[in-house]
């Protein structure tokens, strides 16, 4: 069985030994960068199904590395977990909308961060094992297969968390979706009081699907509990 790879980006380098030994025990194959030039550099030569991305960088900073994966073609399903020493909503929110797939907060736990990259992993891997269907109906088509969604025909770009959120409140029409049920279901483990990323998260995938996202047709907010997708017929 192939190696996943995974990119530890870091200027820290005791952070870097520790990460890089316990993930080499875990069994994946490792890379590292020191610097946000090198990290884009090395990302486009060995295509890692996981970063684990410093903020703070000398060259070019995290949130600048995460929009260059993202903007890429060839790297932009390349899941990503930000690793910040601030702690601040504002960072996590930003991170969140460029298309990070997690964060974690320094100092933190190996097994913790273990955890969450296995999490991380296992989600976006699942998204290939999905059954070859699509969703058509008025303005909206999903082609699962594919990884694709187009709005009146025109094709919307989607972070990979956007377009889970999207799939699983579709598979499941009509029905309310709690936040903490869609965190379980989309981010592989209890995410304790952090709702709020659901709602960031969907906040970005109405204003990339919706003809006016004050006003959403499609996805709904059930008050103090969830969404729900409402199917045009």
């Amino acid at each position: 069985m192939t190696k996943e790879k995974v990119l530890i980006v870091d200027d820290e380098e005791h952070i870097v030994e520790l990460l890089k030994f316990n993930l080499l025990n875990a069994g994946y194959d490792v890379y590292t960068a020191n610097d946000g030039i090198n990290a884009v550099k090395i990302a486009k030569a060995e295509k890692p199904g996981l970063m684990l991305l410093d903020l703070m960088l000398p060259g070019i900073d995290g949130f600048d590395v995460c929009k260059e994966i993202k903007r890429d073609d060839e790297m932009k399903k390349t899941s990503i977990i930000m690793l910040t020493a601030k702690g601040e909503e504002l960072d996590k929110i930003l991170g969140l909308e460029l298309g990070a797939d997690d964060y974690i907060t320094k100092p933190f736990s190996v097994r913790e961060l273990l955890a969450r990259v296995k999490a991380v992993l296992r989600r976006t891997n699942s998204i290939g094992e999905m059954e070859n269907d699509i969703y058509d109906s008025q303005n909206l088509k999903v082609d699962y297969e594919r990884h694709e969604v187009y709005v009146k025909g025109n094709k919307v770009d989607l972070t990979l968390k956007e377009f889970e959120l999207l799939q699983i409140l579709i598979k499941n029409k009509g029905k309310i979706l709690t936040r903490e049920t869609l965190l379980d279901k989309i981010w592989g483990y209890e995410y304790i009081g952090e709702t709020r990323t659901v709602d960031v998260h969907i906040r970005y995938l109405r204003k990339k699907i919706e003809e006016d996202d004050k006003n959403p047709r499609f996805i709904e907010t059930i008050r103090g509990v969830g969404y729900r997708f409402n199917p045009a017929e």
